[in-house]
């Protein structure tokens, strides 16, 4: 265990917990963590989880962006400056689902006997889940937490395989921080705010 897993954990930790919240600044712990994991990433070989973070990076500045400044009628009643809580529209999940399948293959094939990624197929369905989930927590939509649920169960087995036991405790809070922030935004949704 090394000092830069360690803050990644808390990091990774407050910035979901504010995220679950409906807080902007989730976003610049966000920031932070996702340097740290780079890094812990870097020393993993964890390769499919180096782009996520390059990605990720560019999706929370667009998150950050739109819950920010919402357009009209995406504003929250209670904060006409905050985006509101929305869902995705039925027919884009198969969109989005073929999306998810294709580019985790595709990823997996360029990764597979070229790196020395410990489970390049597990890494690039994460990866690609992971993305899905950032998409849907920087449109503000209820449904990031069921997808996030799956992220964090999956990062539990990934982290476990890599030996960063660390890791995998801190995606078992995550996955408790998923259940109750998956029923506070569900709620929002059905208030309409």
């Amino acid at each position: 265990m090394s000092w830069v897993e360690i803050i990644s954990s808390v990091l990774g930790l407050l910035c979901v917990f504010l995220a679950g919240r409906g807080s902007k600044y989730n976003f610049y712990v966000g920031y932070v963590y996702n340097i740290f994991l780079f890094v812990l990433c870097l020393e993993s070989n964890l390769f499919s989880a180096l782009v996520l973070c390059i990605v990720s990076l560019a999706i929370n500045v667009g998150g950050h962006y739109r819950w920010t400044h919402p357009r009209e009628g995406e504003r929250s009643s209670k904060d006409p400056n905050q985006l509101k809580v929305s869902a995705v529209r039925p027919g884009r999940w198969i969109f989005l689902g073929a999306g998810v399948l294709v580019a985790g293959a595709l990823w997996a094939l360029l990764l597979q006997d070229r790196t020395s990624d410990v489970s390049p197929w597990l890494g690039s369905y994460i990866m690609m889940v992971t993305f899905l989930a950032q998409y849907l927590s920087a449109g503000k939509h209820w449904e990031c937490w069921i997808v996030w649920l799956v992220v964090n169960a999956a990062n539990i087995a990934l982290y476990s395989v890599a030996g960063r036991y660390l890791m995998a405790a801190t995606y078992a809070l995550y996955f408790v921080n998923g259940v109750w922030s998956l029923g506070g935004w569900l709620k929002k949704y059905q208030e309409n705010v």
